[in-house]
């Protein structure tokens, strides 16, 4: 009976060997795969750390460039608003002449002195051009600028 015994202790203790074994494989797998996961999540930080400083650096670079057009946009606003008040005054000054032509035009058809007749009725001013409105030469025609700013 003795032997039966040892027989069985001997067979025990190799099963439980053969648990111990298993169950230390078992162990040693998930710690590898706990090992993988925590790799792959610091991999993942990782990467989303590298996106926001990219992300940071072109929001960065969007916000100088609606500075520079923000600057442009006050700048061509002063352009536009001194350009509606030359355009004011050009339009004032048109009106003026106009009116000065059509005096001129009817003092030539009303006037019997000679010295002013001969003047207005001479050929080197007719009442056809009464019919065209004057308008301002170009500047580029007289060299004059309306706006005393230099590159304009």
């Amino acid at each position: 009976m003795a032997s039966f015994k040892a027989k069985q202790s001997t067979a025990g203790s190799e099963s439980t060997g053969i648990i111990d074994d298993r169950k230390r494989k078992r162990m040693d797998s998930n710690r590898e795969s706990a090992r993988r996961s925590r790799m792959r999540k610091q991999k993942h930080l990782d990467d989303l750390n590298s996106r926001a400083a990219q992300l940071r650096g072109e929001n960065r670079q969007i916000l100088e460039q609606i500075d520079v057009i923000a600057q442009h946009l006050c700048s061509v606003e002063g352009d536009n608003s001194v350009l509606r008040v030359q355009m004011m005054e050009l339009s004032q000054w048109l009106e003026s002449l106009n009116e000065i032509v059509g005096f001129i035009c009817r003092c030539t058809s009303t006037t019997d002195d000679p010295e002013y007749s001969g003047f207005l009725n001479s050929d080197s001013f007719s009442s056809d051009f009464a019919s065209h409105p004057i308008v301002p030469a170009p500047a580029e025609l007289t060299g004059k600028r309306w706006n005393n700013r230099e590159g304009s």
